[in-house]
């Protein structure tokens, strides 16, 4: 067992130090070191992990397959073509030898290792080498056997079924491309695999009733996994599963009509109908979107169009008995079918002579994409009015007209619809009341709130052209909700819950059309609308409920929104003061936040995040977006005397002093947001930056170098970038220092200069850190990485002269020659300056010098590189 243990610990560690992610397994490579290939050419090796499987108790062998699965995945280029194709054959041969004598196999850990490894064997080969296998066709037909007696005893390890789908998800995507010409057989295979995953879903549905099991269709994001790999399954010999769907469906859907029309019928046998066709339009629609897999026929469209008719008219059924009774699988499963549906047969790219259309219309009547729009508004709208207090129903819908509100095609075209029409003139109507104050139990129930808005500002935006006049009218009863609040913000005594409820509720609508409104007139049309009329009462509302995030995130969000400069649409006149207007309400309003939540005191770590680092987070996005507007002259500030912008900074200051280094890094949204704001403040104000006391200095300092080596390669980059403004700006003003000139330094500058020359270890370090990462590590971002090593190199010369000494004497005496001309070819043409041409240079030096450096320390056995493994 020991010997096992350590074995799989070999065979799985990370010999090139990519740390990939442990959970998803699907493409795995084990990147054996080239030393160990005379290991793996020895097919005895192989051979012992088999003849183990089945010599030893069935406690140690799930152990044995976890290895095999590795040695399935050795890489590619450990081997030449011929030495492949007979490791591939043992492999295959020690497989079948397994599901011939299956006993084992009925222990679960040892089932599901196995899974791993039929899953390993397509995913590390291609099926033009599979086939060529001697004993192919027999293995294909053991291999589907097991998959179709898995899928009929579902109840039986579940978790391993991802595996077995993943195999032949890959078989089947593999067909049009498999040039071999010995055959594959998928086309007698795939329909069997097909059909046992099908009628065991079916199949399921009494026994899990009956037995009150756990339910799969409860688990959505298990169910779409599974979806989507049957979804290119099926489109394998197509119209053997249209076929089949189309058998099974008017099976069920006659049972279940004629259940609803009888007196008698008890509710478990509806449930079990109700049950099956769930199954069913989920796969149908899986099935649907499986078309992108395979260049699509003529007649497969008309195939879709009988699949489509049928769930169109069982849609028909359910909405009529909504007043009723209604099934929220069936429903979510309804919704599922609808956005497969709406990515392949709506928007620009298709063919509208399409045979599904020419299908609709004999069936249905629906004759053009246009009538299909109006089934699926007429669609949301039910179940805006049916399911409004369902929140999964509810989210999933107002998502599908959100992503029908996008195309450009298909936005003109629902714009025309009368149904559209009534939603933009009664978007408060009890149909799509979102803002009635008594209507929602919690503040948390309205986050779908601003989806639906988002979509329909798009909608509107289409409509709207430069008609203020329909504008206005669509905004009523914003208008009028916002009035509400301001009366009762007059008041001394008012309904605080009631009032928090209206105004978050109101934030969230005034978000989603601020997000929608992305051109020039629209969005000034609500910029004036809200500014200065309504601003106060964002700012009161910040004042009062600081501490309660459930309140202030939404109102955060909403002015983040209003002060982003999304495509140009914030554009004022020269003569207009309005951008510097903004910019003050923006600064007001992070200074009254900041300075207020800072007085929250000891906060406890499972809470800190929601109750004060979100709202932290959405103030540096906010203020990042603000002063990377191009709206506002920040110098008019000092100019006049304002404190606008200062007070923003300081505030800046004070909410990222009240958070450590770890809090910074372990919080994604709360990284992005710091280091994209640091980015714009070292790139457009590095007198700022350079005015800070000491401590301030150092705790950013650091705060990048800890950045440099985040796995976000978005944070990483923003690092660099940072690291190269404060690089270049210290360079500059040393230049300046060391000549005659008759401008002296700023105090500032004097001062930052000052700073760095007594922490030169900081600057060091960073340098070391980003040489490091270019040498040894798999740099991702390499060309952000070159931008501030030239400054710090030239910063730093006497250091850099001996971390290269160091480096060139740390490999074996053979290679530090080799090691030595590495860094002298990447200083080659480099001069003292930080020009764009020299900059540029260093550049592309430096990707010459990485490919030397990976060359010269092939095979070493000092120090970890990531080409080590691939020669």
């Amino acid at each position: 067992m020991q010997l096992l243990k350590l074995t799989h610990n070999c065979l799985n560690f990370d010999f090139i130090g990519t740390s990939t992610d442990e959970s998803s397994d699907d493409l795995c490579t084990v990147q054996i070191p080239t030393s160990w290939r005379s290991a793996f050419l020895d097919s005895s090796t192989l051979q012992l992990f088999f003849d183990l499987y089945h010599s030893i108790p069935p406690s140690f062998s799930p152990l044995v397959l976890s290895c095999l699965v590795q040695i399935a995945s050795v890489r590619r280029s450990l081997f030449n073509n011929a030495e492949r194709a007979k490791f591939l054959s043992h492999l295959v041969d020690g497989v079948k030898r397994i599901l011939e004598n299956p006993q084992s196999l009925s222990d679960p850990n040892n089932y599901h290792e196995f899974c791993r490894l039929l899953a390993r064997l397509k995913s590390n080969y291609q099926l033009g080498e599979l086939v060529k296998v001697e004993n192919y066709p027999e293995v294909i037909r053991l291999i589907a056997n097991f998959t179709v007696t898995s899928l009929q005893h579902w109840e039986f390890a579940p978790n391993s079924v991802h595996y077995l789908l993943s195999l032949w998800q890959r078989l089947a995507a593999s067909v049009p491309y498999v040039k071999a010409t010995e055959p594959h057989m998928l086309e007698t295979y795939t329909p069997e695999v097909t059909k046992a995953y099908i009628t065991s879903r079916l199949e399921s549905v009494h026994i899990i009733l009956r037995d009150g099991l756990e339910d799969p269709l409860d688990d959505t994001g298990l169910v779409q996994q599974q979806l989507d790999q049957l979804s290119t399954i099926g489109r394998c010999e197509y119209e053997k599963t249209c076929a089949l769907l189309v058998q099974l469906f008017d099976q069920s859907a006659q049972s279940y009509q004629e259940l609803l029309q009888s007196a008698t019928a008890s509710p478990m046998d509806v449930a079990v109908q109700e049950g099956r066709l769930t199954w069913l339009v989920y796969i149908i629609g899986a099935v649907i979107g499986g078309r992108v897999s395979f260049a699509s026929t003529d007649e497969q469209d008309a195939m879709d169009g009988e699949l489509v008719c049928r769930v169109l008219q069982l849609m028909n059924l359910t909405d009529s008995r909504l007043a009723q009774a209604g099934n929220e699988k069936l429903e979510l499963a309804m919704l599922s079918f609808f956005e497969q549906f709406r990515k392949i047969y709506i928007g620009d790219q298709v063919q509208k002579s399409s045979k599904l259309y020419r299908r609709l219309s004999e069936v249905l009547g629906l004759n053009d994409e246009t009538m299909v729009l109006s089934v699926f508004i007429g669609k949301i709208i039910t179940n805006l009015k049916y399911w409004g207090r369902c929140e999964p129903i509810t989210s999933k819908t107002l998502q599908l007209l959100n992503d029908l509100s996008i195309g450009y095609s298909s936005v003109r075209k629902l714009v025309k619809l009368s149904a559209v029409q009534f939603m933009l003139n009664n978007h408060t109507s009890e149909h799509f009341s979102f803002l009635g104050i008594n209507n929602q139990s919690n503040l948390t129930d309205m986050r779908c709130r601003t989806t639906f808005y988002t979509a329909l500002g798009r909608l509107l935006m289409v409509d709207l052209g430069e008609d203020e006049d329909q504008y206005e009218q669509f905004m009523l009863p914003l208008t009028a909700a916002f009035e509400t609040v301001a009366q009762m913000f007059s008041t001394n005594t008012f309904n605080e819950q009631e009032a928090k409820r209206t105004l978050v509720g109101l934030v969230r609508d005034l978000r989603g059309i601020a997000f929608a409104f992305n051109a020039k007139t629209s969005f000034m049309m609500l910029f004036e609308w809200i500014y200065p009329s309504y601003m106060p009462i964002l700012q009161r509302a910040i004042e009062l409920w600081y501490h309660d995030p459930a309140c202030t995130t939404p109102v955060l969000k909403l002015m983040a929104e209003l002060v982003h400069n999304r495509s140009q649409r914030l554009q004022f006149d020269v003569s207009s003061p309005n951008g510097i207007l903004l910019f003050r309400e923006t600064s007001k309003m992070i200074t009254t936040y900041g300075n207020r939540i800072l007085t929250l005191g000891e906060v406890p770590k499972d809470q800190v995040y929601a109750l004060k680092l979100k709202g932290i987070s959405i103030c540096f996005s906010m203020l990042k977006a603000a002063l990377s507007g191009s709206y506002v002259n920040f110098g008019v500030f000092r100019l006049y005397g304002d404190d606008a912008l200062d007070n923003a900074l300081q505030t800046f200051i004070k909410l990222l002093l009240s958070i450590p280094h770890s809090d910074l890094l372990d919080y994604p949204k709360l990284s992005q947001s710091y280091y994209s704001l640091l980015e714009v403040l070292t790139q457009d104000h590095m007198n700022f930056i350079a005015s800070l006391e000491p401590h301030v200095i150092m705790y950013i300092l650091s705060s990048i170098s800890e950045g440099l080596t985040a796995l976000d390669t978005m944070v990483c980059t923003g690092c660099c970038s940072c690291l190269d403004h404060i690089v270049t700006y210290l360079f500059k003003q040393l230049s300046r220092s060391t000549k005659k000139r008759t401008t002296p330094l700023t105090q500032e500058s004097d001062r930052f200069l000052h700073i760095m020359q007594q922490h030169p270890e900081m600057i060091q370090q960073m340098l070391s850190t980003v040489l490091n990462i270019i040498i040894f590590e798999d740099c991702r971002n390499q060309w952000s990485m070159s931008r501030p090593l030239l400054g710090l190199i030239l910063l730093n010369e006497k250091y850099f002269s001996d971390l290269r000494n160091s480096i060139v004497n740390s490999q074996p005496p053979e290679k530090q020659q080799a090691m030595h001309l590495c860094f002298e070819n990447l200083m080659e043409g480099i001069e003292r300056n930080l020009l764009t041409k020299n900059r540029d240079r260093f550049t592309q030096n430096l990707s010459a010098f990485r490919r030397e450096v990976n060359d010269s320390m092939k095979n070493s056995t000092y120090g970890v590189n990531s080409n080590d493994m691939m020669s």
